[in-house]
């Protein structure tokens, strides 16, 4: 019995140990990505500055798109959560839109480890070589979030919150395009604009424009 419990604890600590290691890795991949760009960056020196074998990091990750798309899901976390309490929020469609909108840039602004990572997805990436599927990832997190914005849109043409005629595809590319650009504007110089302020303001007017019944600019109620 007491050498079970000891593989068992063994066992427990190497897991642990394994898991430790990920996360240096990842944590290290992340501040040299940021300094010195993908591109320039090998799994070598993110071996060396970790002080683990380049072995280890193929143990965990295929080759760097694999620690490229894992460093980008860990930072993502907090804002799939947020999300996620969006969807079963009670609010109008519209409030709702407005919501998924701001999350984004609440995200950038409240998460350092989100904003690290969308600056090198954004500014210090070359989708080439063996980081094109680090494109297909980046793409498909981009339809997801406006697949969600596209259901509130079109819930609200079929309630009559919004006018027939409203194109949910069309709004969903605009807000995208908006908050992405915004992103990217504020990422090259943090001190130019207040993103949650003037991006509040940009996303109402955009919400503004569309042939709505009712006004927009109250936040979403979440669910405890």
């Amino acid at each position: 019995m007491l050498y079970v419990t000891k593989v068992a604890e063994m066992a427990r600590r190497t897991k642990e140990d394994a898991q430790a290691t990920r996360e240096r890795i990842l944590d290290v991949g992340e501040q040299l990505f940021l300094k010195q760009g993908v591109s320039g960056t090998t799994l070598q020196h993110i071996a060396t500055a970790a002080g683990v074998t380049r072995g280890a990091i193929y143990w965990h990750f295929l080759d760097k798109s694999a620690l490229f798309n894992a460093m980008m899901a860990r930072a993502r976390l907090p804002f799939e959560s947020a999300l996620q309490r969006l969807d079963q929020a009670t609010a109008t469609s519209l409030e709702l839109v407005r919501e998924y909108a701001l999350c984004v840039l609440r995200c950038m602004v409240e998460e350092p480890k989100a904003r690290r990572v969308f600056e090198i997805a954004t500014l210090k990436l070359e989708y080439v070589d063996e980081l094109s599927a680090v494109r297909e990832r980046r793409q498909h997190n981009q339809l997801a979030w406006m697949a969600r914005i596209e259901s509130r849109i079109a819930a609200g043409v079929a309630n009559g919150e919004l006018k027939a005629g409203v194109e949910p595809y069309a709004v969903a590319l605009g807000l995208w395009a908006i908050v992405d650009g915004l992103i990217r504007m504020w990422l090259l110089n943090e001190q130019g604009f207040d993103l949650l302020r003037l991006g509040a303001q940009i996303i109402d007017t955009h919400l503004a424009s569309l042939p709505v019944a009712c006004a927009v600019g109250a936040p979403a109620a979440l669910p405890a």
